[in-house]
């Protein structure tokens, strides 16, 4: 499947990890959704989009943006104002 985001928007997927704090308790994907910024790869960029490309790996609010389903899966839609770290 080829997606190609338009304009300032990007295509992103989300990336599930586990994380283990320093005192040894382990938070899945589901406790880190209660996070403010979520970590992502990059899927595709619009043609206005100069910050990141496709397979970067960044961190964006949780808050912004949409989800659209494609052949592959859900994906999210968030403009390049809401990437706060690239990875």
């Amino acid at each position: 499947m080829y997606v190609k985001a338009v304009g300032n928007y990007i295509i992103i997927d989300s990336i599930n990890e586990e994380v283990e704090s320093k005192s040894g308790l382990i938070m899945s994907g589901s406790d880190l959704g209660n996070l403010r910024y979520r970590k992502s790869k990059v899927v595709s960029v619009g043609d206005l989009v100069t910050c990141v490309e496709a397979g970067d790996v960044i961190y964006c609010d949780s808050r912004v943006g949409h989800k659209v389903k494609l052949d592959d899966g859900i994906f999210g839609v968030i403009t390049d104002r809401d990437i706060v770290i690239k990875v």
